[in-house]
């Protein structure tokens, strides 16, 4: 199957539940973690939430602000692999911090995700502008 049209990578990406975060760190390695986010058509937003970790001072964080270059990546695996599909969004990467910025892009994650809604995120958030859809599906996948 042919790479994907870009509107069927974003429809793609927007479904899936959870998704990747690459970043670079300064040694210029790769730096890949799990994260919760909220698409909004060429951004994707992820906060820093009250999930339990080991510190505040997140490796993450200090990749974008040294090098804003990131990816996020999303997959489906099934038995079935008629049905797997990926997509990439590459893209530049920032921080939000200030408290007045933070309300639309918690408002975006609080709707996708329940426990959000509950106790919000109380940042910063990582807003990532994509500049770049990848992605490959085993079966055509129809665009909205």
């Amino acid at each position: 199957m042919p790479r994907l049209p870009e509107a069927a990578a974003r429809r793609l990406l927007g479904s899936a539940r959870v998704a990747r975060l690459a970043s670079i760190t300064g040694q210029g390695r790769p730096h890949l973690v799990p994260v919760t986010f909220a698409l909004d058509g060429d951004r994707i937003y992820s906060a820093i939430d009250a999930k339990p970790k080991t510190t505040r001072r997140l490796q993450r964080l200090d990749n974008i602000r040294a090098d804003g270059r990131v990816a996020v990546l999303a997959d489906r695996y099934d038995d079935d692999w008629d049905r797997l599909w990926w997509v990439r969004a590459d893209g530049q990467a920032a921080i939000l911090d200030d408290r007045s910025r933070l309300a639309g892009p918690i408002g975006l994650l609080a709707a996708r995700y329940p426990q959000y809604a509950g106790q919000p995120p109380a940042g910063p958030v990582i807003v990532i502008t994509v500049q770049r859809w990848t992605g490959w599906s085993a079966s055509p996948v129809q665009a909205d």
